[in-house]
């Protein structure tokens, strides 16, 4: 992002805050703010349904950098502070995710590693959010890093995730605990084993596309995994979702890239565009969202907007 765009989406956000005070008199700003204002005023009254069973929604693309992990958080938290209660899975051996929602993901910590490998139960991983009600994790460590050359010999090795989610919603069930309305599962930039044991588990599939050059770019080679894991694997799959990610509304290219995603899979595409936003890059250095960093800025009532969206995805006739 450039230093001028830097200085605009900053002047923006501190806009919403109130904590400056610029001309606003008839200016494409002034325009944007107002549409920012009536979005915060009208995202204040919306409430989450809750769905009849648990979503398991996995958040993937290969191409690294386009917003999937800043995604899973911030979807994640919008859900929970709507109420919802919600588990994030992160399956990326960075465990960017985790950093995000403030758990703690040394590898001497049990993680999803140990239930993938080693058939640890969840319950035994799970780590609350420290800065949102109503949201576990299920933390990764650098130790993932080698479970895609261990889940090669392993039977059943497509299911393993599968498997521990099944295992651990029936011991919640069986202890008296509320169900998840929603799982979260952070794919890693690849399409190895992780992630198509993702693809195995879960009922939907978000797939985040930045609004830059190269964005469509193994599209289809990640459409056609998605494909063979539901002919193979997952038959009740849905048809993905997708999300248009670090948008500047200032540049043709923006705009050409949210067109072409529209023509190509006009009834796949959220109507939500979440727009490149400092306080979104700052908000993981503080070991939070953007939901509870900066939770009036452009950013977070994006992610908010987005994650209505799709819990309301399935009660809305497309």
């Amino acid at each position: 992002m450039s230093a001028d765009s830097e200085k605009d989406y900053s002047d923006f956000d501190k806009i919403l805050n109130h904590t400056t005070e610029l001309d606003l008199s008839s200016t494409p700003l002034a325009t944007q703010v107002a549409s920012e204002l009536n979005k915060k005023s009208r995202l204040e009254k919306v409430s989450h349904p809750t769905p009849e069973n648990t979503r398991i929604i996995a958040i993937t693309n290969q191409k690294g950098g386009v917003g999937k992990t800043t995604t899973t958080v911030n979807i994640a938290a919008s859900l929970a502070q709507g109420g919802k209660n919600i588990l994030v899975i992160d399956l990326d051996p960075q465990g960017n995710c985790s950093t995000a929602l403030g758990v703690n993901h040394e590898s001497s910590i049990p993680s999803i590693y140990e239930c993938l490998i080693n058939s640890t139960p969840v319950n035994d991983i799970i780590q609350p959010c420290p800065d949102i009600k109503n949201l576990d994790v299920a933390p990764a460590t650098i130790n993932l890093s080698g479970s895609e050359l261990e889940l090669v010999s392993m039977v059943s090795r497509e299911n393993r995730l599968k498997k521990c989610i099944k295992n651990y919603t029936d011991f919640r069930s069986n202890q008296g605990l509320p169900r998840y309305d929603f799982i979260l599962i952070d794919c890693p930039p690849s399409l190895g084993l992780l992630t198509i044991n993702a693809f195995t588990a879960a009922d939907e599939i978000l797939i985040p596309i930045q609004a830059q050059y190269y964005a469509l770019e193994g599209l289809s080679q990640l459409l056609n995994t998605i494909n063979l894991v539901k002919s193979q694997l997952n038959e009740t799959q849905k048809p993905p979702l997708m999300l248009i990610t670090m948008y500047d509304s200032r540049t043709n290219l923006s705009n050409d890239v949210v067109n072409d995603v529209h023509e190509h899979f006009p009834k796949q595409i959220l109507n939500t565009i979440i727009p490149q936003a400092v306080r979104l890059s700052e908000a993981p250095s503080h070991a939070q969202t953007i939901i509870t960093y900066e939770p009036d800025s452009i950013g977070a009532l994006a992610y908010k907007e987005a994650a209505y969206e799709i819990s309301t995805w399935n009660y809305r006739e497309d």
